[in-house]
């Protein structure tokens, strides 16, 4: 099976006896929000190896100007503790993170660093805008100037809505091997379902062993679907259309980033730990608005390191009347008057409207659901 990135996969969990020993501690309380309480799970159960931690200054800029880690790791994305007070933390020792939303320990810290963060480097590096009407850039300066890093450990799971939809990168890896998947394509969505995301499962299946469909089920900015409504609405594509044998559908709950190319490798990085051997990259993958070529992602593969995982790349895909089916650019010739673009935005103008988008874009079936329970998420993407 594929090794995860960096060669092993984290495992930092704490027994029984190290949480009470370390809640009987007088530590140090960091008040942390529900995304950074995701972070630090995935952290510790191993989708973000080879990290161990929150990052340090070192690591942080190492990763937003050579998209590296220290160790010379391929890593794209900052996942960092972002703080607004640093009195009375000291670096060598440990403290609590305590999800803020329901007042519960999370995880123990080691501090290693603490440092203020240039947030104009990192919005620049890493999302290429200094926007605020970026939900990437929105989040980092909405939150606190400061940073801690240092190694992490796991004491509870944080709580969040679908938590039973998802599963650990060594229970998907140990589902591959039950199943002999030797070959495994990811599929990364933070969307339901449409008649374009099919035609890429269906050339996924072709291409491995098996489909892991994974969707991004954390905190998404508004106007994105809820995340149940995704999953279960590709419950429904898959009980009608594929094999079952052939896929395995499993959720993700950490944040969308929106950071376009850099998301991209970050998204077939942590698929990779998943076990996944091959990765499948559309057209504006992980982009927002217009901040990003829509094929932005693509050539970004060809500007790092091999990062252990196959690339699939597609272009633009459609339903095209002549050829009467989905297709893609790289397979049909016809003019733009035999062409139905496949846009989520007309699909969830007619979905709001209570309509069926055309069945060249989205199944009945999945059209059915998605009108009876139409529901996008409208928080503030924090």
């Amino acid at each position: 099976m594929i090794q995860p990135h960096g060669g092993k996969l984290v495992k930092r969990i704490a027994t029984e006896e190290e949480k009470k020993f370390f809640l009987s501690l007088n530590l140090k309380k960091i008040y942390i929000e529900k995304d950074e309480a995701l972070d630090a799970e995935k952290i510790c159960i191993g989708s973000f190896s080879p990290l161990e931690g929150f990052m340090d200054r070192e690591t942080l800029y190492s990763v937003c100007r050579k998209m590296e880690l220290p160790d010379g790791n391929v890593w794209s994305i900052p996942i960092i503790l972002q703080i607004e007070e640093i009195s009375g933390l000291k670096t060598g020792e440990k403290a609590l993170l305590i999800d803020k939303t329901d007042n519960k320990p999370v995880a123990v810290i080691e501090i290693s660093d603490i440092y203020r963060l240039n947030k104009e480097e990192i919005a620049n590096t890493v999302f290429g805008t200094l926007d605020t009407n970026h939900p990437g850039v929105k989040r980092l300066f909405s939150k606190g100037d400061y940073a801690v890093g240092g190694k992490i450990k796991l004491l509870d799971r944080p709580s969040f809505p679908n938590k039973e939809y998802e599963l650990d990168p060594e229970e998907t890896r140990e589902i591959f091997k039950e199943r002999g998947w030797k070959t495994v394509v990811a599929f990364q969505t933070r969307n339901a379902p449409h008649r374009a995301h099919e035609y890429l499962h269906r050339l996924g299946m072709e291409i491995g062993d098996g489909l892991f469909i994974h969707p991004i089920i954390g905190l998404k900015k508004e106007g994105d679907f809820d995340s149940k409504i995704i999953i279960e609405a590709y419950q429904i594509l898959i009980n009608n259309y594929y094999p079952h044998r052939k896929v395995l559908l499993a959720g993700l709950s950490t944040s969308m980033r929106y950071a376009g190319p850099r998301e991209a490798v970050f998204h077939a990085i942590v698929r990779k730990n998943y076990g996944c051997t091959h990765f499948l990259v559309g057209r504006d993958h992980a982009g927002v608005g217009d901040y990003y070529d829509p094929f932005a992602a693509h050539r970004i593969f060809e500007e790092i390191p091999d990062i252990g995982i196959k690339i699939i790349k597609f272009s633009n895909v459609y339903h095209c009347r002549k050829c009467g089916g989905i297709v893609s650019e790289n397979t049909c010739s016809h003019p733009d008057d035999l062409i139905t673009k496949i846009s989520m935005t007309k699909i969830r103008k007619a979905l709001s409207e209570g309509k069926r988008p055309p069945p060249e874009m989205l199944r009945e079936e999945v059209a059915d659901f998605l009108i009876k329970n139409f529901y996008l998420v409208t928080e503030d993407y924090r």
